[in-house]
């Protein structure tokens, strides 16, 4: 059997009242995802569970059978593992994004969505304005570049006299979370992490990159934020769990590190961005290409949650309806043209991670629908509904719980 995950990130949403109460996946024309549904069986999947944020991190882990509760050290540990970063014991790694800083406030939490030439060129002067900065105190600093506004920060602590509770997530809160918030409310309480971020602003301000950011009327990556920082996790491999091999391919350094951190090969695709440039149909292609050898893969898409945190309804849907026809699209046919006719078929199981309202502009925590196509147990009668959140909520199966393994014990089903 071969098994495949898409995610379409943040797909999930609320009834939009000047679109007929219509959420975006019911705007979106979807042939692909509702094909899944009407034919697979749907359902609802707690995806976040009680008293943890709405994030991609603790949403994927539980989505993969592992409580966040019980292995999620912090976002910024996930994302140096994608881009194969050293973490001794040691180290403790933040997410470090750039973001624009303006009077006291943060006004976008992805520095105007700078890029990764630009974004590199900044990095490069923080390490050489901050990296030797506090290391009498003991704080040893090294940034690395990522893909546009996404980086790391690594700080290891060669001084007894200062100490995280490393075994929490520590940092500031989400940036995409607290768009126009004063930034003085919501600076971490680690005096090692105020100090970085707000001599980041002097180092970053006056910038050549961000002099001709302004020249050309874009917006400046004037600051880092540091969030969602910890210590390198330790997690049984997914192969131990449910007895297959597989990879992980994605845009965001986050999932790859998900994937790497079980045991999963994280595929690079060319022109795979994290954004509503990514590369859709080759992410696709070459998920079935790994299937040739392995029996599972997962393939994230990030567009549709960046449109919800941009509130663009128009945007979203487009996301969505790329994310079908050139993702889930391909994929289906790819599977039914190499495995349909072999003894052991395949399941495709669709879904979002979490639910990125465009009424909210960030993540929420309600349940989320899914769909599990099988070859060999289809049904050609179609079932009323399609892949939405309505459909989903008039299941039979209930609200599944992820961390628990419920949804992938499904997907793993011998029947």
């Amino acid at each position: 059997m071969k098994y495949v995950i898409l995610i379409g990130d943040g797909m999930a949403d609320y009834p939009i009242p000047e679109r007929g109460n219509r959420t975006a996946l019911q705007i979106a024309s979807t042939p692909n995802l509702d094909f899944i549904a009407t034919r697979g069986m749907c359902g609802l999947v707690r995806t976040i569970p009680e008293g943890m944020h709405a994030g991609s991190d603790i949403a994927t882990l539980s989505i993969l059978g592992y409580d966040p509760a019980k292995y999620h050290t912090g976002r910024g540990p996930l994302e140096a593992m994608a881009m194969r970063i050293p973490l001794n014991e040691e180290a403790i790694a933040f997410r470090c994004n750039l973001i624009t800083e303006k009077e006291g406030r943060i006004e976008d939490f992805s520095g105007g969505h700078i890029t990764t030439e630009e974004a590199s060129a900044l990095i490069d002067a923080l390490n050489a304005e901050l990296r030797d900065k506090w290391v009498e105190q003991g704080w040893e600093l090294t940034f690395y570049a990522g893909v546009s506004y996404r980086n790391i920060l690594v700080i290891k602590f060669r001084s007894k006299d200062y100490e995280f509770q490393a075994e929490k997530e520590i940092g500031g809160a989400p940036p995409h979370d607290i768009i126009g918030a004063n930034i003085e409310e919501y600076l971490p309480k680690e005096a090692v992490l105020r100090a970085v971020m707000l001599a980041s602003k002097a180092v970053l301000d006056a910038h050549e990159v961000n002099a001709q950011r302004r020249a050309r009327n874009e917006r400046k990556a004037n600051m880092v934020w540091l969030w969602s920082g910890g210590k390198k996790p330790a997690m049984p491999p997914f192969s131990e769990l449910y007895g297959v091999q597989g990879s992980v391919i994605s845009g965001v350094d986050l999932i790859r590190g998900i994937g790497r951190c079980v045991g999963l090969d994280a595929i690079e695709v060319p022109g795979a961005t994290g954004y509503f440039d990514t590369n859709y149909k080759g992410k696709a292609e070459y998920a079935l290409r790994s299937l040739e050898e392995n029996d599972f893969v997962l393939v994230h898409v990030e567009a549709p949650d960046e449109a919800g945190h941009l509130r663009d309804i128009d945007l979203k849907v487009k996301a969505i309806e790329d994310f079908d026809a050139l993702v889930v699209g391909t994929v289906l046919k790819g599977m039914a043209q190499n495995f349909a006719d072999t003894e052991e078929g395949y399941r495709i199981l669709v879904m979002p991670d979490h639910y990125t309202p465009v009424s909210v502009g960030t993540h929420t925590k309600e349940p989320v629908p899914f769909a599990i196509y099988d070859s060999h147990a289809r049904s050609e009668q179609k079932k009323a509904g399609g892949f939405d959140e309505q459909s989903a909520r008039n299941s039979e199966l209930g609200v599944l719980d992820a961390r628990a393994q419920e949804l992938m014990r499904l997907l793993f089903s011998k029947t």
